[in-house]
C-alpha cells in the first residue's frame, strides 16, 4: 500500500490534482488504507458512519497521509455513501 501512498503524494508534490475512488469501512479498530480494487482504495475509518463523524475523519486521515490541509481534500461524490469520489489538491493549490 505504501507504494499507492508514495505514488499520490509524487503527483500532489508536482502540483497535480488527484482524483481517488475509495470503499470506506467505518468503525474500524484504526485508521488504514489498503488496495481493494481496480482502481477503488479500501480506507478503514475508526469513526461510526453517523452524523458525518467518518466523512471528518476520512478528510484528516488523507491531510495527514497526504500532506496536504483538510481544505484541500472535497468528497465530490457519495457524502452518505460507502463509496466516494474525493479529489485531492496540491499544497499549493488553496481552493
Amino acid at each position: 500500500m505504501d507504494d499507492i501512498t508514495l505514488k499520490i503524494k509524487e503527483k500532489l508534490q508536482k502540483g497535480e490534482t488527484v482524483n481517488l475512488k475509495i470503499k470506506v469501512i467505518a468503525n474500524a479498530k484504526f485508521n488504514t488504507l489498503e488496495e481493494y480494487m481496480e482502481g477503488v482504495l479500501k480506507l478503514r475509518i475508526n469513526k461510526p458512519a453517523v452524523e458525518g463523524k467518518a466523512n471528518k475523519a476520512i478528510i484528516e486521515y488523507l491531510s495527514s497521509q497526504f500532506e496536504v490541509p483538510k481544505s484541500n481534500i472535497t468528497i465530490l461524490k457519495g457524502e452518505k455513501n460507502s463509496l466516494k469520489d474525493l479529489l485531492i489538491s496540491p499544497k499549493n493549490h488553496i481552493i
